[in-house]
């Protein structure tokens, strides 16, 4: 009897564990969609984008000349043209751009 107990509550375990895994949505607040956005002020934290993907947002948002680009405090920054103005160019760990 006790074997049976046993083998019931792992199945019941096993079977919630499954349950859990199949909903739908993203917990990870990081990135919501993948366009890029203007914010007043980068926010900081560990930044996985790489290199080429933080000149592919930044292409993406219409900057072109993107010159050397560097990782501060998980903040890609670079300059970059738009507009015929040349600009300091940020990009946040949540993908949102900003410039000054």
């Amino acid at each position: 009897m006790l074997r049976y107990v046993l083998a019931a509550s792992a199945m019941l375990s096993l079977a919630g564990g499954a349950v859990a895994q199949t909903h739908s949505g993203s917990h990870n607040p990081a990135m919501k969609e993948g366009s890029p956005k203007m914010t007043a002020a980068p926010a900081k934290g560990a930044n996985s984008f790489t290199e080429a993907q933080a000149r592919g947002r930044f292409t993406k948002a219409g900057y072109s000349g993107i010159g050397k680009l560097m990782k501060r405090d998980g903040v890609w920054q670079g300059t970059a043209m738009k507009g015929g103005k040349q600009a300091t160019v940020m990009l946040d760990y949540k993908g949102n751009i900003t410039a000054r």
